[in-house]
């Protein structure tokens, strides 16, 4: 028998071995790689789909002005407990980087403080519901910019789109009706 047969026979066996081994470890990794993101994507949109869900509610009952104190309450907590937002924002904790989870949950609580004004009934054109309104469209662009950068998708400034400010409040006649004093 010839050895050195066997062993170069072997040793090419044990090679091709590895190496199938080998590529399928990285193409495992690859569609766990994928698969993450794509899970981390879909959290990062029900997220703030649930949050604009929430927000058009909101606005909604700021805009009855025939609702009484009591009820405007219940429907304003009942808004976010029906959009599903408790429940995203959960798997928000748990798939999401530490920059996404800080900018969804200042987002999250700029959402709290419109639904505490708006149960306090406060409605559209009031002072209280600017006051809780901007800073939750600023917080919203903020999130949506952290996703972005986690993405590693291109930055987006209010510039883009004309803005001054991601806040709205350059673009609010109600705000800027205000600071025009009348």
């Amino acid at each position: 028998m010839d050895w050195g047969t066997l062993v170069a026979t072997v040793s090419g066996a044990v090679i091709a071995i590895s190496g199938t081994v080998l590529a399928d470890r990285v193409r495992a990794r690859d569609d766990d790689g994928r698969a993450r993101r794509e899970r981390r994507q879909d959290t990062y949109v029900a997220f703030i789909v649930a949050a604009g869900v929430c927000h058009t509610r909101l606005r909604q009952i700021a805009g009855d002005t025939s609702a009484l104190p009591a009820d405007r309450d219940a429907r304003s907590r009942t808004v976010l407990a029906d959009a599903g937002i408790y429940d995203v924002r959960e798997r928000l904790f748990l798939d999401a980087s530490p920059p996404v989870v800080a900018a969804g949950q200042l987002m999250f609580e700029r959402l709290r403080e419109l639904r505490r004004c708006v149960a306090a009934g406060a409605g559209h054109a009031s002072p209280a519901f600017h006051d809780a309104y901007h800073p939750y469209l600023d917080a919203v662009w903020r999130y949506r910019a952290a996703v972005r950068a986690e993405l590693e998708a291109p930055g987006l400034a209010p510039v883009t789109f004309g803005w001054g400010s991601w806040d709205g409040t350059d673009r609010c006649p109600v705000c800027r009706q205000a600071l025009a004093g009348g």
